[in-house]
């Protein structure tokens, strides 16, 4: 991550002077921080992005819950502060996702409350190759099942309550398609698990293999679903592209590269945070006091 630092004025003017170099600098780094800049508030947050990356982008097929603050400016993901999130790329799981994320720090928490950052080059560099090799053969495979009663209604991440309009984006995105009883609907979506970065032609680990499957998740929360929804009812799980299933081993030792390769800083109010999502993870730390952070995701890409 490259550090940029201001004297107070207007990051957008900042980004607008210096945008050839910026976008040079991002694609080097995988990530910068523009610190001691005026944002401007939401208005300005939504001007910064527009000025780096054209118009922000709607948050589709989604599988966590977000507020919207103003626009396609949502709040980050609403998730109880104790818990931590683990490290992933935005959308990984989708035929298409956003190449550029944007972090405005509105207000930090009191303690921790990080964006932890994992350059996806390093982790895809440190795998065990055997690991690597057999994701690259097999693919990987996402499973989810929406459920109003737990984990999120697909009308909630689909943004529509129109089953064919549903079905619709599914066949369009390389999803399947299964609507269940009592209104449920379960998807499945084989991704490759290494890509090829558009600009630098790097090869990086970019997928959700790790933060989807059911072992990342804290032990009581894993114990509590598997009782009440068992194996197939999960809200989310992951597999090799084929339907094996991934040891238990394997999984170990990917959260294991991404702690190994990930850095921290601690916000500091009107921080700017922008991260090429292809070859930067990122997550969240457990935090205490009020923490308000905006985000916006901008230019779609198959890379």
């Amino acid at each position: 991550m490259l550090i940029i630092e201001g004297a107070g004025e207007p990051v957008q003017d900042r980004i607008r002077a210096g945008h050839r170099a910026l976008r040079e600098s991002l694609t080097s780094h995988g990530a910068l921080l523009f610190r001691g800049f005026d944002v401007g508030g939401v208005e300005g947050f939504d001007a910064a992005v527009r000025a780096f990356s054209g118009t922000p982008l709607a948050y589709t097929e989604r599988s966590s819950p977000r507020s919207v603050i103003k626009g396609n400016v949502y709040t980050s993901t609403d998730y109880p502060p104790e818990e931590e999130i683990f490290l992933h790329n935005e959308n990984s799981y989708q035929a298409v996702w956003p190449m550029v994320l944007f972090f405005h720090c509105m207000r930090p928490p009191e303690s921790q409350g990080a964006t932890p950052l994992a350059s996806t080059r390093e982790v895809h560099d440190t795998l065990d190759p055997a690991v690597r090799e057999e994701f690259e053969r097999r693919g990987w495979m996402v499973v989810r099942t929406y459920d109003d009663e737990l984990g999120m209604p697909w009308s909630e991440a689909f943004n529509t309550s129109d089953r064919d309009e549903v079905t619709a984006y599914c066949e369009r995105n390389g999803v399947r398609a299964t609507w269940l009883g009592d209104g449920r609907l379960r998807t499945e979506a084989v991704r490759a698990a290494v890509h090829r970065h558009p600009v630098t032609g790097e090869p990086v680990w970019f997928n959700h293999a790790t933060f989807f499957h059911v072992t990342t998740l804290p032990e009581a929360v894993r114990e509590g679903l598997l009782e009440m929804c068992g194996q197939d009812g999960l809200p989310s799980n992951t597999y090799y592209g084929d339907g094996g299933a991934i040891p238990d081993d394997v999984t170990d030792h990917l959260r294991k590269c991404y702690r190994a390769a990930s850095r921290r800083f601690d916000y500091a109010a009107d921080d700017l945070l922008v991260i090429d999502n292809m070859l930067t993870s990122h997550g969240r730390e457990p935090y205490t006091g009020p923490r308000r952070i905006a985000v916006a995701m901008a230019e779609p890409s198959r890379a």
